[in-house]
């Protein structure tokens, strides 16, 4: 058992200090420290030792699993330092280069602004399955709230993701509570096309699960986003919304920043947008993901980023974004 008990220490150990991503660094520690790894089963089985044996192997094993679970959070921390983002002012400009896409500079500062919130981006699954898109977050088969969702099936028996959700399902799956986990990408649905609705569009979807997390844990990093990313305060209001994986739900809609809040084709004449759903996670959903819903709560929220750029860049139509016309591409830079 010692020496089985070395061998993966010294295996997670070596892994460790070769990663240089930090998404392959969460795999690693879920392949080592996490529900399903070698360590893991070593302690289930502690119940089955001798009462000697017990004395001798469960602090071994807790403590040998807390020094490699310090190792994880230091390299955490180390390749979170360790980005250089300087650059060379006296290269010569090359006028010529391409710029940005709008959506792509608005998910860069929001995935910033929460990576410095401590969350880990993620990139997660266009084609997905029918579990992790809608049975796990609490839709199952025949539920009318599939109905939301105008679905592409493939002939694979798979399907285009409707939301980015299923990202957080395959996080609470592989790695270890406590969470704080965000995944931006491209999500697809059979929308009727007008000024404000596409049948292509880009998501970002966070989580956060731990230990007496509260509603408004959520409001709080939903404001602090949008004022990173607007440069000035926000005329948020929050409503009451439906979602069958989070209860109570809420909608947070913003101020059309194209018409000032008096209505126009974009915002429907309302003069609001829906930009932000959320709500705290589901029991059934924390349950389908084998977490204890009595121990642990979390909250779970949704960005259109194409809505956000609408806003941030005052673009009137959602059809400019997908129309591949550099003219107006050329005139969008990070600020």
């Amino acid at each position: 058992m010692e020496e089985k008990i070395a061998k993966l220490v010294s295996m997670a150990k070596d892994e460790i200090s070769k990663v240089t991503k930090e998404a392959d660094l969460l795999n690693i520690k879920a392949k080592y420290v996490g529900k399903k790894s070698e360590f893991n089963t070593l302690l289930s089985s502690l119940k089955d030792m001798s009462s000697e044996d017990k004395k001798i192997y469960g602090p071994l094993l807790n403590a040998k699993k807390k020094e490699l679970e310090q190792l994880f959070n230091d390299k955490f921390t180390s390749l979170s330092s360790s980005v250089d983002l300087s650059f060379d002012e006296t290269l010569p400009v090359n006028l010529e280069t391409g710029s940005l896409h709008p959506v792509t500079i608005v998910a860069k500062e929001i995935t910033d602004v929460l990576k410095r919130m401590g969350f880990t981006v993620l990139k997660g699954y266009e084609m997905e399955d029918d579990y992790h898109n809608f049975e796990a977050l609490n839709i199952p088969k025949d539920h009318p709230a599939r109905d939301m969702q105008d679905t592409y099936y493939l002939d694979n028996g798979l399907l285009l993701r409707t939301q980015t959700s299923g990202d957080q399902v395959h996080a609470m799956e592989k790695y270890e509570v406590p969470l704080r986990v965000c995944s931006p990408g491209r999500v697809f649905r059979n929308e009727d096309v007008d000024a404000s609705h596409e049948n292509t569009f880009f998501q970002l979807e966070g989580m956060v699960i731990d230990k007496n997390i509260k509603i408004e844990n959520m409001f709080y990093v939903m404001n602090e986003l949008l004022n990173e990313v607007f440069h000035q305060k926000v005329k948020m209001r929050v409503r009451p919304g439906f979602f069958p994986f989070t209860e109570p739900s809420f909608e947070m809609d913003m101020c059309c920043l194209i018409c000032g809040g008096k209505g126009c084709s974009t915002c429907h004449g309302t003069g609001w947008i829906e930009l932000i759903p959320g709500g705290m996670v589901h029991p059934n959903v924390l349950r389908n993901c084998g977490i204890d819903p009595d121990v642990y709560t979390g909250f779970a929220f949704g960005i259109g980023l194409t809505r956000l750029a609408m806003m941030k860049y005052k673009i009137s139509d959602i059809r400019y974004l997908n129309s591949g016309d550099l003219r107006f591409l050329e005139e969008f830079e990070i600020e």
